[in-house]
């Protein structure tokens, strides 16, 4: 067997080739694995077009004229296409919509609750882009007018609300149940509102406030 101190003069120079050569296929099969992620990234954006009804896959690189459809009017918004639905309502709706309000922006508080085809989703984990042709309603599609909604005239006499960050996702939450089931208890009102949060505590309020909205709505 040869020892490390038995090589020839020339055997150094031989391990170093062979030294050379690890490095250049290693750097080779780095490259590859950098070809291949970009090849996935252009099908999965190329994916992402296709689901999002646009043709051309490039657009999806800069911005996008979408339209949505927003408490009953239709809103025209130029927007990139990762922009959230909660940042096309607050920066980009005409007029914007800042009742929807930014609070957590990672789905845990639900302040940004708002209806989509009659069920809550929170704003800040959709895409403006997915919901096209959605009807999308937002604490400001509640009154009719001047005229607040059952619901939002029993949060004020009920003082369901203190620093009022919180209120338009509860609003939003506590509507859809009540739409659907008018004669909602108090165990399904609280399950409604399992995704929002009160900082303020002010729950057994809106609580008071959501089962007399509901005897409100069951009398008209």
């Amino acid at each position: 067997m040869t020892r490390p101190n038995d090589l020839e003069p020339g055997d150094d120079e031989a391990r170093a080739l062979t030294r050379r050569r690890f490095l250049q296929g290693a750097g080779e099969v780095a490259a590859g694995g950098v070809l291949a992620g970009g090849l996935v990234g252009r099908s999965t954006a190329h994916a992402a077009g296709a689901a999002a009804g646009f043709e051309d896959v490039e657009t999806l690189s800069g911005e996008v004229d979408i339209e949505l459809m927003v408490n009953g009017a239709k809103q025209k918004v130029h927007v990139e296409p990762r922009t959230t639905l909660l940042n096309a309502l607050r920066n980009h709706c005409s007029p914007t919509l800042t009742g929807t309000k930014l609070v957590c922006d990672r789905g845990n508080c639900g302040a940004c609750t708002v209806l989509v085809d009659g069920s809550q989703r929170y704003a800040c984990l959709q895409l403006a882009v997915d919901l096209r042709g959605k009807e999308i309603r937002t604490v400001e599609g509640l009154a009719t007018g001047e005229e607040l909604s059952p619901l939002q005239d029993e949060f004020c006499k009920h003082d369901a609300l203190m620093c009022g960050f919180c209120t338009p996702g509860f609003l939003m939450s506590i509507t859809a149940a009540l739409e659907k089931n008018p004669s909602a208890d108090l165990a399904e009102i609280k399950s409604a509102c399992a995704g929002n949060v009160c900082r303020c505590g002010t729950y057994p309020h809106i609580f008071e406030a959501a089962l007399a909205a509901g005897l409100r709505t069951k009398g008209r």
